[in-house]
């Protein structure tokens, strides 16, 4: 096993996560090629052109490469166009292909690569490894509708998948559940996170880096779309005790995604008035890795109010810097949080029952400190580099395994 192929059709891994399509996905592809390139693996990344000059290959760090393929125009094309895009897409990292040789192994993330991942899959006969992120169907049980359509496709990847990654065994159950997924074919792998960036650190000194007063500080990090629920996290402030003097200030790091981002934002800004909070809630533009720490670091409180999470990096991130979390009681969430010794998870979406829980965490400073000490501590079991080895030996079984046939 040495060469890779990796697609992030819809979104690349150099873009900002955070942002547009950027999310934990971006982090994800990126992180576990370098450290799969580190442990001797050659990662070519195919994503499709999203603005005008991009060089075609770029390469992000030794043994990853970036290719940056044409398909449709080289712009931001909304999800429900993409999908007419995949032929165009295959087609180009096909050409790619004869150029720089087939890979040993396609694994594919999000369900528009696993139609590009199915399609290459039957043209070269490399084992196929799909990576989902989310999951429609999933998506649909906590009442957010992406479409039969997608739903449909990724039915027809997970038939054609060699080996199904699962980030928590909560998605392994709904692969089974709502796909039908063969188990045999599903690997529980989580992701990691990079302890050299995100660690405790000086709270006061990433407060005044950061501009923040001294009252309490609560943090949603996440792309602004109704999935992540910055809505609850708003109304959560705003239904706290009022014990606190100063009052607690809530601060979203994200920018707008999808196609009802833009009005996401405004409807969030709509709130804040509405609710009479604009001199305690601050909106910032979504951060790179290395400065988002200090903003996990300035928190005493995160809030992951998701209506769906097939992990949670975002919460995983806060807890490796020593942050506790007050999270919604889904998917990876429940594989990520020990409720009452690493943070607490919240069932249902009634915002009471999020400000119940913080205002808890602030009357009690000391159980919160020893809380994120824990979290911290915890999250040193989610590694990048064991990731990567558990992935190393899946793709190796695979190459000595005869492709499976589709379902």
């Amino acid at each position: 096993m040495r060469r890779l192929a990796v697609i992030s059709f819809h979104t690349s891994p150099l873009a900002q996560p955070g942002t547009g399509d950027g999310g934990g996905m971006n982090v994800y592809v990126r992180r576990l090629s370098g450290h799969l390139a580190a442990a001797g693996l050659q990662c070519d990344v195919f994503t499709r052109t999203w603005q005008p000059g991009l060089e075609p290959v770029v390469e992000a760090e030794p043994g990853v490469r970036v290719h940056h393929i044409c398909a449709g125009p080289a712009d931001t094309v909304g999800r429900d166009r993409l999908p007419s895009l995949v032929e165009e897409f295959t087609e180009g990292v096909a050409e790619r292909f004869a150029v720089i040789g087939a890979p040993d192994v396609i694994h594919a993330n999000y369900w528009l690569s696993g139609l590009v991942g199915h399609r290459l899959k039957h043209m070269f006969g490399a084992p196929l490894v799909s990576t989902f992120h989310t999951l429609a169907r999933a998506k649909a049980e906590a009442d957010v509708d992406d479409g039969d359509l997608r739903a449909r496709f990724e039915a027809e990847v997970v038939g054609c998948s060699d080996t199904i990654l699962a980030s928590s065994r909560d998605e392994a159950d709904q692969l089974e559940r709502l796909y039908g997924a063969v188990p045999n074919r599903i690997e529980v792998v989580p992701p990691g996170v990079d302890h050299q960036v995100f660690r405790p650190g000086d709270r006061a000194v990433a407060r005044r880096r950061l501009g923040l007063g001294p009252g309490p500080v609560l943090l949603f990090v996440g792309r602004i779309q109704p999935l992540k629920g910055a809505d609850v996290a708003i109304r959560a402030l705003g239904g706290l005790s009022g014990r606190s003097s100063p009052p607690a200030t809530l601060v979203i790091v994200g920018g707008p995604s999808g196609p009802q981002g833009e009005t996401t934002l405004g409807d969030l800004h709509l709130l804040v008035a509405d609710l009479g909070l604009v001199d305690r809630v601050r909106f910032v533009d979504a951060q790179a890795q290395e400065a988002l720490v200090d903003y996990y670091r300035a928190a005493d409180v995160g809030l992951v109010p998701s209506r769906s999470e097939s992990f949670g990096l975002v919460a995983l991130e806060a807890a490796a810097c020593g942050l506790p979390v007050v999270a919604s009681d889904v998917g990876g969430l429940r594989y990520l949080i020990v409720p009452g010794v690493t943070g607490h998870l919240v069932s249902g979406r009634d915002p009471a029952s999020f400000a119940a829980v913080v205002d808890g965490l602030l009357a009690d400073p000391v159980e919160a400190a020893a809380m994120g000490d824990r979290a911290a501590w915890a999250a040193r079991r989610f590694q990048w580099s064991i990731t990567a080895a558990r992935l190393r030996r899946i793709y190796s079984d695979l190459t000595e395994r005869q492709p499976v046939e589709c379902v």
